[in-house]
């Protein structure tokens, strides 16, 4: 589009020069308030419980601010029930019925939830403010907000309000309506760095989190790029999606979350490997099922029925793409399953477990039919799980390989870089691709798996990729030297299951390092940062979530429980206001029920603003400077005669 087209389009909008003044000036204005609070999340990892936490209680911030309010004025054990009603207002009114049947209980509820929205919500524009206002209380909450001392007697107009709120019985409805608002103003935008899915037990839940806030980013992780490729019929990604979920025991995430039949692997595994004690493939547990509970024996007889059926269609996907140098995951073609032998870099490992019924050995790589049936079955409730599908589509959507967002860079794992540390890569579609162009690459490969002609050949490569972005050596999703799945299950030689981790994770503790990724980037003020998790940092054995002489954050703190001991916490959160970056350090949550203390987690200042960040210092003030000069250009050409004006009012009118 011209210039000139863009100004006749602009002029519908702004049919007059005083128009298009008055939103130069709106833009002007909002460019001046502060910056809206980020909240960076990573590794996530399907514990929806722990993260609806962390979001609906601004990890730990709206008590915070409860205590900026109340400080001197009511006690902890208030200040703790206050909190409780605003990040969870439908579970704690009902334990609070007897209190919510005193008016004037409620009253002073809805007073004090109003004196802390206030605050938080002082630094935002009215719009904004009434995009996070539920529409049904709209009028109502704007009275609240907007009427101040000097005009009318406030409090008793307050009062009249919410006696009124009272006589038409919606007053807990307000409550959580008000508590939800609270929640939403106090986190501007959430970035999540990775890996949303597998080990926890409900990463639905964590999705429908993420689709009701609205205002999220996400950079795919090696575990979301294994359910994209699963939900887009890779076969290799639904049954690591599907091996990964028995393993730690979440079948209410696949058959309650999103409707993925197991009834004909049930029967198959009982029929194939009735009698196999599968002592290598027992779970780890460590949350029960509410609704599918399965035999724990029956469910290690479904993993390695699984893993078998991976390892097959694997080393398939693999022989179609030797561009992945990958050909010695192709782990069954090294197996001599007649002498119960595996063989991997010149050594021969007894196997300890010598029982495949399924697998031919002169063609291992061959399902049976019975195999072909229940991947014929599993697939069909991939493709068809409408809320799988609706999940993918917003993590597409929402979704990219990197972001630059504020002068920040985010992505999931690592730029992978060689020895030397210079920037490195796989052959991608011909082409060895590295840096910013492999990341770039990978959206655009991801984009052609979703909107591609699923017959052609490039569209499949396309899906074939996201096993490579999975477990690939130098997938900057991943970034270790192998997934040794097969030999932890099969071999158990501690030696043979190392996974050497890219150059990156070892050289990006150098401030030059990561000065020079940001670069590739087009990063380089004093103010950036890399941002990324994948790897758990072991806080409790003195390592540091802050790098690099702070160029780097590092915020894998272990939010799933299966990293508590690794870590020895449950997990951060990076929040950068318009004053500072702070680390959030947060404890287990299991006590939660009743206790609220830990509403305020250990949080520590790590790089402070050398002035208050104004909206005018963001990507998005850089946008409202674009539309001002635009809006300029504008009033130039209504004042040269180029554009004719015509009344606003009259134009409204019509």
């Amino acid at each position: 589009m011209s210039k000139d087209q863009l100004l006749r389009v602009l002029s519908k909008e702004f049919p007059n020069r005083q128009s298009a003044m008055g939103e130069i000036i709106r833009l002007r204005a909002l460019m001046d308030l502060p910056k809206g609070t980020e909240y960076f999340f990573s590794d996530i990892h399907g514990e929806a419980k722990a993260f609806t936490h962390l979001v609906r209680s601004a990890s730990g911030n709206i008590r915070r601010k409860i205590r900026d309010v109340y400080r001197d004025r009511r006690s902890e054990a208030h200040q703790n029930l206050l909190a409780a009603i605003i990040c969870g207002p439908f579970q704690t009114l009902r334990r609070l019925r007897e209190e919510m049947s005193d008016p004037n209980f409620v009253r002073a509820t809805i007073l004090e939830m109003l004196e802390v929205a206030r605050l938080i919500g002082s630094k935002y524009p009215r719009e904004e403010l009434r995009q996070n206002t539920p529409s049904r209380y709209l009028g109502i909450m704007e009275e609240f907000f907007y009427t101040y001392s000097g005009e009318i007697d406030r409090d008793r107009y307050y009062n009249l309000i919410v006696d009124s709120i009272l006589e038409s019985g919606v007053e807990e409805d307000f409550i959580i309506a008000l508590g939800h608002m609270i929640q939403k103003i106090c986190v501007n935008h959430i970035h999540v760095i990775g890996d949303i899915f597998d080990r926890g037990p409900a990463p639905h839940k964590v999705m429908e989190e993420l689709i009701d806030f609205e205002r999220v980013d996400i950079q795919w992780g090696n575990h979301d790029v294994e359910w994209l490729g699963a939900a887009l019929g890779n076969e290799v990604c639904m049954l690591s999606v599907l091996r990964n979920a028995v393993s730690y025991n979440t079948f209410d995430a696949l058959e309650d979350g999103y409707s993925i039949s197991l009834r004909q692997l049930d029967d198959f595994v009982e029929a194939v490997y009735g009698d196999d004690p599968c002592e290598r493939f027992k779970l780890r547990v460590f949350d029960e099922n509410i609704y599918d509970i399965v035999d724990k024996k029956k469910a290690a007889r479904m993993h390695k029925a699984l893993a078998i059926l991976q390892f097959k269609r694997e080393g398939q996907l693999l022989k179609r793409h030797p561009e992945y140098e990958m050909d010695e995951r192709i782990v069954l073609e090294a197996c001599d399953f007649e002498r119960g032998l595996f063989h991997a870099d010149g050594v021969t490992y007894p196997m300890l477990d010598r029982n495949f019924p399924t697998i031919d050995p002169n063609d291992p790589l061959r399902l049976t039919a019975e195999e072909e049936d229940v991947l014929r079955s599993l697939r069909a409730s991939f493709l068809h799980s409408e809320t799988l599908q609706r999940h993918m589509q917003f993590l597409y959507t929402h979704g990219s390989s990197y972001l630059c967002f504020n002068g920040n860079l985010l992505f999931h794992g690592c730029i992978p870089l060689d020895e030397a540390g210079d920037f490195d890569g796989p052959v991608l579609d011909g082409a060895k691709r590295v840096g910013r162009e492999l990341m770039e690459y990978i959206n655009y490969a991801i984009t052609q798996a979703y909107y591609g002609d699923p017959e052609s050949v490039e569209t499949q490569n396309c899906i074939d990729l996201f096993w490579y972005l999975w477990c690939g050596a130098k997938s900057p999703m991943f970034g270790k030297s192998k997934m040794a799945t097969f030999e932890n299950y099969f071999v158990g030689v501690k030696d043979l299951s190392v996974e050497k981790y890219n150059p990156y994770y070892r050289l990006s503790n150098q401030k030059s390092v990561c000065e020079r990724i940001l670069a590739e980037f087009g990063l380089t003020g004093p103010q950036s940062h890399i941002i990324n998790g994948h790897v758990p940092v072991k806080t409790h054995l003195g390592e540091s979530p802050m790098r690099a002489d702070g160029k780097l954050f590092v915020i894998d703190g272990g939010i799933a429980k299966a990293y508590h001991n690794k870590t020895g916490i449950a997990g951060y959160t990076l929040i950068y206001n318009s004053h500072h970056i702070a680390l959030a350090e947060h404890s287990n949550y299991e006590a939660l029920s009743n206790e609220l203390d830990s509403y305020a987690p250990n949080v520590r200042t790590v790089d402070r603003m050398p002035r208050r960040m104004r909206i005018a210092d963001t990507d998005r003030g850089e946008n409202y400077r674009i539309r001002i000069e635009t809006l300029q250009d504008l009033i130039a050409s209504y004042q040269s005669g180029r554009l004719k004006e015509s009344d606003l009012e009259a134009f409204r009118r019509t």
